[in-house]
């Protein structure tokens, strides 16, 4: 092999590098006449968080369902790996490697923490028809899968019901690892959870990112955001109000943005008329233009 061709294979391997695994370009959808989602573009990349922030009704989770394969895009490009997709059930999206991490997690309560581990894809041995659940290796592999990711339980006979909720995130992060993900989309994980359970889900979501996994971090909390994230989107009534990469972008001035700050900001002198209303620490409109880079380009 020539230089030439070593220095063309480098580039080749350096622009799939670059490649978001998932990408959204001026992305939206329509549900008859009211426009949900508008104009969002959002790039995943493998070892990466993105963080999607938003307050009720903002849109996060259209966008949820848009990436997960529950509903189709309306207007824009959605697409994996470079490829234009349109997926019509969430199957196809975790065909394509994309798993949902919903807040209700979608575990039975009573079953054992193995058997919800594989919960639909149940391990099989025996020659059809009597072929049965294989119990020993379903309970030897989710006990080293959770492990591999920190998890260590000491009992996996326990109903996953009597697991604290950050422990149940944790083990729903694990099972998608297992069963190939590579973009995890996790919709408000911590939204339930007191301060030291929010620490333990964090912790794993950067184990994932670790692992190569790209994330997609719903929140509305900010300071759980900052933690582990490395691109931060904030949506706002459907549109993207913010995109910039971490080193862009303070935790005082990503707060602000979620928390409204540009619309305060805006009323500033209006609300100072306003009886016991302080608005010394309210930030000044010109002080809230933060980078609205290409999410494309932000999270290379």
């Amino acid at each position: 092999m020539t230089t030439a061709d070593t220095g063309k294979n480098n580039d080749q391997a350096a622009a799939a590098d670059r490649t978001p695994v998932v990408e959204l370009r001026g992305t939206g959808k329509s549900y008859g006449n009211i426009r949900a989602l508008h104009g969002v573009d959002l790039a995943v990349h493998p070892g990466k968080v993105t963080c999607v922030l938003g307050d009720n009704g903002a849109g996060k989770s259209t966008l949820i369902k848009i990436i997960s394969g529950l509903h189709q895009h309306t207007e824009g490009e959605f697409l994996v790996d470079g490829e234009a997709v349109r997926f019509s059930t969430p199957r196809e999206a975790l065909d394509r490697g994309i798993a949902t991490v919903y807040q209700d997690l979608a575990t039975v309560p009573l079953m054992p923490v193995w058997r919800n581990f594989f919960l639909g894809s149940e391990m099989t041995k025996g020659p059809w028809p009597v072929r049965r659940l294989d119990i020993a290796r379903m309970k030897k592999t989710a006990d080293e899968e959770l492990r591999n990711m920190g998890i260590v339980l000491d009992d996996l006979e326990q109903p996953i019901g009597t697991l604290s909720g950050g422990q149940r995130q944790c083990v729903a992060i694990a099972r998608a690892v297992y069963f190939g993900a590579r973009v995890l989309i996790l919709d408000e994980p911590t939204a339930a959870l007191g301060v030291k359970q929010s620490g333990v889900v964090l912790k794993y979501i950067a184990a994932a990112r670790d692992r190569g996994l790209g994330v997609i971090f719903i929140t509305h909390n900010p300071h759980h955001a900052y933690m582990v994230g490395d691109h931060f989107n904030v949506l706002r009534l459907g549109t993207l109000e913010l995109s910039a990469d971490r080193s862009e972008v303070s935790l005082e001035e990503l707060t602000n943005h979620m928390a409204g700050g540009a619309e305060l900001a805006a009323l500033k002198h209006e609300l100072a008329q306003v009886r016991g209303v302080d608005v010394e620490e309210l930030p000044e409109a010109k002080d809230l233009q933060a980078p609205m880079a290409a999410s494309s380009e932000g999270n290379s």
